[in-house]
Formats: structure tokens, sequence, C-alpha cells
């Protein structure tokens, strides 16, 4: 069985992880990691230094590479193009291609990266929230609350999953009772048209404190919205209105996660992904993350029979993007 020399990244505005492994064509995880090292990636004005220093010249020839973009993605088939979010670096995949000696380079976004890298997780990587038993070959979604709140479809095609990228998380909120049309008021005074994001994600924590703090009247935010990482703070200590935003948050994170089981009939699973699910688990797995997810009305008894997982893995987005680049190198060339 051919054996393959992958290259893929993980690009962030923050920092980029790199990772050049041997794949055994059709495997869904490397058959061994070559090399792998983080950069800081506002210290360089684009990718390909990193590449440069990242290969240097004794690297043998790669057979494919795909890198995951924090940014959207233009993709035109046989050419993608990206932007990042939070920095200034224009990526074009057949300037990559060419710079890395390939037929090919694959950019796709770095949730969609996600996507895919759910497929290549081991058991011991997902922690069951809702268990009940997935139908094989069904629709699943991922969705991961982090700076945004990021939602992917995975629909089955030929024995595996495609990851369709998605803008679901600027949906409208609506509100579920009245603690929750309290908020979505409070925010609408503030943004107008009030998305999902602006509450399930790590601004979103934040705004739900500030708004409990506004309803009880409370004027000093405190130290906690100061902080460098205001939702790390709030999920860290037991003041009285940060304990309930971070309940209300589970709430509406399993709302949203309810909401998205339903629009898909994802029987294949929901993934929870993303920078916060796995460092607030206990907070998922005490019960209102489950109450809000079934609590579907009519069509409680379809959600109640769809598996919700956490995913533990940090790196479930570099999986995704090297089992791309695997797939391309088994793949003809454009």
């Amino acid at each position: 069985m051919t054996t393959l020399r992958i290259l893929a990244g993980d690009i962030g505005g923050t920092k980029t992880l790199l990772q050049l492994s041997e794949f055994k064509a059709d495997a869904l995880r490397p058959l061994r990691v070559l090399r792998e090292k983080q950069y800081t990636s506002a210290a360089y004005s684009d990718l390909q230094p990193l590449l440069d220093d990242f290969l240097h010249d004794n690297t043998p020839p790669l057979h494919a590479a795909c890198f995951a973009v924090a940014g959207p993605v233009q993709d035109d088939a046989a050419r993608q193009t990206a932007q990042l979010t939070n920095l200034p670096w224009q990526l074009d995949s057949q300037h990559l291609a060419a710079a890395l000696g390939l037929p090919r380079v694959r950019l796709i976004n770095d949730f969609q990266a996600v996507g895919y890298g759910i497929e290549a997780l081991r058991a011991d990587e997902l922690v069951t929230l809702h268990d009940r038993p997935a139908q094989p070959q069904a629709p699943r979604v991922v969705l991961g609350a982090g700076t945004g709140l990021g939602v992917a479809l995975l629909m089955p095609c030929n024995n595996r999953y495609e990851v369709f990228p998605t803008e679901a998380g600027h949906m409208e909120f609506g509100g579920g009772d009245a603690l929750q049309d309290g908020l979505l008021s409070f925010l609408r005074t503030e943004h107008g048209h009030v998305s999902w994001e602006r509450i399930v994600s790590g601004p979103g924590l934040a705004n739900i404190y500030r708004y409990l703090l506004s309803r009880d009247g409370v004027t000093d935010s405190g130290a906690l919205l100061q902080s460098t990482d205001p939702a790390a703070a709030i999920t860290a200590t037991q003041d009285t209105h940060a304990v309930a935003a971070v309940e209300l948050f589970v709430r509406l994170y399993g709302a949203i996660s309810g909401n998205l089981a339903l629009a898909c009939l994802a029987r294949g699973g929901v993934y929870l992904a993303g920078g916060i699910a796995a460092k607030i688990l206990p907070h998922l797995q005490q019960g209102g993350f489950a109450h809000s997810y079934c609590d579907k009305g009519r069509m409680r008894a379809v959600v109640e029979n769809i598996p919700v997982h956490v995913v533990t893995n940090p790196q479930v987005g570099l999986l995704g993007a090297l089992l791309v680049a695997a797939r391309d190198g088994t793949a003809p060339p454009p």
C-alpha cells in the first residue's frame, strides 16, 4: 500500500500549527508524524516563510498538502484563495502548490477541517453528553463555540463524509423563555440583529454575564470583563452572576444544538468542538444542556434519539486537514 508524505496546517490569527506526516492510502490517521511545529502567526508577513523554515532543504518530496484557514475561503474547484480574518495574509492555493512543487494544494475553512476531522477521531477523544445509537451513514452536524460559533454539516458520500461549511451561527436568536427574551432585548438594543453567535461563543458568555448584571441593577462590571479572557474568567469564579451566566450559556448551547439536529436530521450524531466545550465539560454534563437540547415540543422524540458528543482532541482541525490532503494525494491530478 502506498505511503504518502502529507503536509497540513491549521492557520489562525494567533498561531499556526504545521505537521508533516506519513499516511497510508485510505487511512484515517497518520502512520507516523515526521515533524510538527507551532508558530506565532503575527511574527511573519506571510505563510511562505513559515513553510520555508518548517520544511528546510532536506525534506523528501511531498505528495499533497492542505491548510485549514481561519477565514473565508473562495473556491472555484481548481483554485482556492483565502484572506485570514485576523491577519493580513492572503493565500492562494496555486501559488502555494508551485512553491511546494505539487500539482495542487487545498485551502479549506478551519471549521470545515474540524468537520473532516470528526471521522478520524478515536472513541477516547469523545465524551458523550446524550447517549443514543448513531445511525450509520446518516447526516451529522458539528458546531463549536469559540471566538465565534462555527457550524458545519457532514453528509455521507461514497462510504465517507463530505463536509459543507455554513454560516448557521449567524441565524437569528429568538429567545425561549422570559429570561432569554430579556437577553434578546438587551442585545438588540446594542446590535439590532441578534445572532446565535452573539450568545453561544466566548464573547457571547460575556454578553450573558453583562445582561444578568444589568437586569439586577449592578453597574460595576468588576474585573471579570476587564480580564484578557473574560469567558475563562467567568467560568472560573463562583460569583453569583458568573455562575448564572454559565448555566444560561449551557442551556442555550443545548438549544442551538437541538435546533441544528432537527435542521438536517443529524441521526449520525451532533458533535461539539471549538475551544469552549471541552473546557466546561462538567457544566455540560449537569443536565441543563440535555434538557434544552431535547426541549423541542412536538419534535422532542426526534431529537431525543440523536446522540451528542464533545470533542476533546484539540487538534481535530489539523486531523481534518491531514485527511483531506491524504485523499488528494491518492486522487488523479486535476
